[in-house]
C-alpha cells in the first residue's frame, strides 16, 4: 500500500493550513476533521457530492477550527467597499482565509470567466496582501502569489453562485490558539461527529428531495443508467466531485489507521478504491459499469458507521 501524494481540489483544507502557519496539521488531517469523508448526498435529488447529507464546507471549517483548539473572527456582509476595507484591515495583521467565492470569476485562471457550475463553483483562497489596488493571493488551485485587481476579487468574493452560503464577503482572520491540541487528539475528538454525519446529522436546512448515504449513491446509479443526469452534472462529477471524494476517503483512512482504528480505516480504504474505480467508466460513458461500482459502494456507508467508535476511544 502507498498513500496518495499529489494534487487535488482541497481548497479550504489547504487554505486553512496556510493561515494556521508552521504549527498546522496536514491538509489530510484538516479535511478529515471537517467531516467531509463521512457520507454522500444528492442535493435536491439531482446534485451529487461525496460528502455527508446536510454538510457544507462552512460547517466543516468551523468544526475543524474548533477541534484544533483554534478561534478566529468570521465576518460577512456589508457593501463591497466595506468588505474590502475590512479585508485590508485584517490582512495588515496577517493572512486571511477568504471564501466561499466564485472560482469562475478568478481571472488569473486560464479560460475564465467561466459560467456557473452545478454546486456553485465555490472556492477558498488566502489573501496575503491587500493594501493596494491589486491583491496578492495564495490560491491552492496551483497559483501561489496570484495577483488580481481588487474590484475583480470582490466580484468573485461576493459568491453569488455558491448555493450553500447565502452570505457575501465571508472571511476568517485573527486566528489564535485557545488550547493546544495534537492532531491525533483532534482526530479522536472528531469521531463522534463522523458517526453523526453517517447517521444523518444536519446543521442546516436541506432542499426537498435531498438524499443521503446509500440512498444518494443508488439514486445516482439509477440516473446514470437511465441517462437522466441534470445538465452539467456529468462534467462536475468527472472534473471535481469524484476526485475530491476519493482523496477525502483515502486521507481519512490513513488518519484513522494512525489512531489504531483498523476496521473503519479498511472500510474507508475500500470506499476510496471503489470511488476511484468509478472515474474511468464515468468519463468513458460506460453507464452500466459506473452504476455497478456505485451499487457496490452504497452499503459501505452503514458499514463504516457500525465500525466507528461512538465515543472517540482508540479501540
Amino acid at each position: 500500500m502507498s498513500d496518495y501524494i499529489g494534487s487535488g481540489p482541497y481548497c479550504y483544507a489547504n487554505s486553512l493550513a496556510m493561515v494556521l502557519g508552521p504549527g498546522a496539521p496536514s491538509p489530510a488531517v484538516i479535511e478529515t476533521l471537517t467531516g467531509s469523508p463521512f457520507g454522500a448526498e444528492m442535493i435536491g435529488g439531482t446534485l451529487p457530492f461525496f460528502d455527508p447529507y446536510g454538510w457544507d464546507p462552512e460547517t466543516g471549517l468551523d468544526d475543524a477550527i474548533a477541534l484544533l483548539g483554534r478561534t478566529c473572527e468570521r465576518t460577512t456582509g456589508g457593501t463591497s467597499d466595506e468588505a474590502l476595507a475590512r479585508l485590508r484591515d485584517a490582512c495588515a495583521r496577517g493572512p486571511v482565509l477568504a471564501g466561499p467565492l466564485d472560482m469562475g470569476l478568478l481571472l488569473y485562471h486560464p479560460g475564465t470567466p467561466w459560467g456557473p457550475m452545478p454546486g456553485g463553483s465555490d472556492h477558498y483562497v488566502v489573501v496575503v496582501e491587500a493594501d493596494g489596488d491589486t491583491l496578492v493571493l495564495h490560491d491552492p488551485h496551483g497559483h501561489p502569489y496570484a495577483t488580481l485587481p481588487a474590484a475583480d476579487f470582490v466580484a468573485a468574493w461576493r459568491g453569488d453562485t455558491v448555493i450553500y452560503c447565502d452570505e457575501s464577503y465571508v472571511m476568517r482572520a485573527g486566528f489564535t490558539v485557545e488550547r493546544e491540541v495534537a492532531p491525533r487528539d483532534a482526530l479522536r475528538a472528531a469521531l463522534p461527529g463522523a458517526v453523526a454525519w453517517l447517521g444523518g446529522r444536519t446543521d442546516r436546512d436541506v432542499p426537498p428531495g435531498t438524499l443521503g448515504g446509500a440512498e444518494a449513491v443508488e439514486e445516482l446509479a439509477r440516473q446514470l443508467l437511465e441517462d437522466r443526469l441534470a445538465p452539467g452534472i456529468h462534467d462536475m462529477l468527472a472534473h471535481f466531485a469524484v476526485r475530491v471524494g476519493v482523496r477525502r476517503l483515502a486521507d481519512a483512512s490513513t488518519c484513522l489507521a494512525e489512531l489504531g482504528l483498523a476496521a473503519p480505516a479498511d472500510v474507508l480504504s475500500g470506499q476510496a478504491r471503489l470511488l476511484g474505480a468509478f472515474q474511468h467508466p464515468l468519463v468513458r460513458g460506460d453507464a452500466k459499469s459506473a452504476a455497478a461500482v456505485l451499487h457496490d459502494l452504497a452499503p459501505t456507508y452503514d458499514q463504516l458507521r457500525r465500525t466507528l467508535p461512538p465515543k472517540g476511544t482508540d479501540h
